[in-house]
């Protein structure tokens, strides 16, 4: 017998970026990279602080959620924002912040 799925693909989109930006190191690198005109090429880590190391976890995390790109040109890496997916990240929060189901206030 073929088991339900929990959540919807929606769902588990949203919670696979909605992780990704769940570190300030991350929203510095998104922040940084959304600032630039073009891709960013050099060392990273000059322009936010942590070790190298760290700043690597932090890079491969946000593209393993597909939200920024890299690409190795030999002694760095080029990384930007990958747009599509970008761009679906905004439709996807955007709707979750927009959802006004008219409900009462708790408070009351």
């Amino acid at each position: 017998m073929k088991q339900k799925k929990a959540f919807t693909e929606e769902q588990e989109l949203i919670a696979r970026m909605a992780k990704a930006l769940g570190h300030p190191v991350r929203i510095a690198i998104i922040q940084m990279l959304l600032s630039q005109k073009c891709c960013y090429h050099g060392d990273m880590s000059e322009v936010i602080p942590v070790a190298k190391s760290t700043l690597s976890q932090h890079l491969n995390e946000l593209k393993d959620a597909g939200l920024i790109q890299g690409t190795i040109t030999l002694p760095t890496v080029k990384y930007c924002i990958n747009k599509e997916r970008w761009a679906v990240a905004q439709k996807l929060f955007g709707g979750l912040f927009t959802n006004d189901n008219n409900c009462e206030s708790c408070e009351s």
